[in-house]
């Protein structure tokens, strides 16, 4: 072999290894930036997780943010600020029992079971009118405890807006034995149970009016305004019965009446003071 030739092969060779070197190179920095560009996609992942999650934690939840709302929508039959007086009875009914209630409350059906009839027949003879405050404190700060008292104040609302007598059968069904749930069983965040429970009084029964304002939650932000008015009102207790102001209690002179006697010496006594 010349020298000439042999000198041309090794410039070749070189000339090969420096391309290959470069190839490399190349296929080296772009697999580093691949990998760089697969961290960063990961890493933005992670935190744009961590943001949603943040966010949602932050996020006010449906009853927050109905007692919160500016705009709402009061059932008919109803007056006053954000329609948070709910009063029934005749016009002409000189004097009004204040009736401070929990839907959860098992007191509070207690007393429906023993005097809501009396009370009923009471309104309907004109001796008094009825100023119904619902609360929801039963499901505690921040729905802790479940929803089903606001849920349930939320489904009278709806009752209310088809009639008041539809009102006080459904308030009556809600704390009848068959239905009333016991104080921490929460089956009152059910619509379905409402509507099941609905279906058993005579107005609301297949109303599918009614059904869906309980399915859209038409009156939710209504029943946080009432709630709101009871937390105002200075009750911190259900079932509170009050009249001019003054509580009727029972034979024990703390706690509302729980009988039909114990009422009817309350009520006559408040009625003549």
């Amino acid at each position: 072999m010349s020298k000439r030739n042999s000198q041309a092969n090794k410039s070749a060779a070189r000339e090969r290894l420096r391309a290959e070197r470069e190839r490399q190179v190349k296929k080296d920095k772009t697999r580093r930036q691949i990998i760089v560009g697969v961290s960063i996609v990961g890493v933005l992942a992670v935190v744009g997780a961590a943001a949603w999650g943040v966010m949602q934690l932050n996020k006010p939840s449906h009853w927050e943010a109905a007692k919160d709302a500016k705009n709402v929508t009061a059932p008919k039959n109803t007056s006053g600020d954000n329609g948070t007086t709910v009063v029934i009875g005749k016009s002409t009914a000189k004097k009004t029992l204040e009736l401070y209630e929990d839907s959860r409350c098992p007191i509070c059906g207690t007393l429906e079971q023993a005097v809501g009839e009396t009370m009923r027949k009471d309104v309907d003879a004109g001796k008094y009118k009825i100023k119904y405050i619902g609360a929801t404190f039963i499901d505690g700060d921040n729905s802790i405890n479940g929803v089903g008292s606001k849920n349930a104040l939320s489904a009278l609302g709806a009752a209310l807006n088809v009639s008041p007598q539809a009102f006080l059968d459904y308030k009556s069904a809600l704390y009848s034995p068959k239905f009333h749930p016991e104080e921490t069983d929460d089956k009152f965040k059910d619509d379905a149970y409402l509507i099941k429970i609905a279906d058993t009084v005579e107005a609301l029964k297949g109303n599918k009016a009614f059904q869906k304002d309980v399915k859209d939650g038409t009156y939710d932000s209504w029943a946080m305004k009432m709630s709101g008015a009871f937390e105002k009102s200075g009750v911190r207790g259900t079932p509170t019965l009050k009249m001019d102001g003054k509580p009727l209690t029972g034979s024990d002179g703390k706690n509302a009446p729980m009988t039909v006697a114990e009422f009817n010496t309350a009520i006559t006594a408040a009625l003549k003071g």
